[in-house]
């Protein structure tokens, strides 16, 4: 069912204010992934493989909590060799913060005005004539 002119209206107003007061969210949103690691992605194949191997040995010892940990390796090491680079660094620290984040600091920061569901709540209220804030 195809949205009505005024849903669609609403909904272009909503992407032009993230853009306009969520820059930070949008790039990072944008660039899904940086620049592959190779070495990364190398080291997470051979753990997947050697977890394809535990599980094959748990399988012919008839060894079900071996074959559950290299189950674990495997989807361990997969994860490791997909995962873009911006989560692999979370994981070992706390990211490096930016010099000018939207923490209020720096010289391009935005008054808060509020969220967006607020301003589109008294915009709303506006258009239908009561306003009740």
């Amino acid at each position: 069912m195809p949205l009505s002119e005024q849903e669609q209206r609403l909904l272009e107003e909503m992407e032009r204010s993230l853009y306009n007061n969520d820059s930070d969210f949008v790039t990072t949103m944008g660039s899904r992934r940086g620049r592959p690691s190779y070495t990364m992605v190398v080291v997470g194949i051979l753990g997947a493989l050697v977890g394809v191997a535990v599980v094959v040995a748990g399988v012919a010892f008839r060894q079900p909590l071996v074959g559950v940990a290299g189950f674990v390796i495997l989807l361990a090491g997969a994860l490791f060799a997909i995962a873009p680079p911006r989560r692999r660094r979370s994981l070992l620290g706390p990211a490096p913060v930016p010099p000018h984040s939207s923490t209020g600091q720096g010289p391009r920061a935005k008054p808060n005005r509020g969220s967006m569901m607020d301003r589109l709540n008294e915009r709303w209220d506006r258009r239908q004539g009561g306003d009740e804030r």
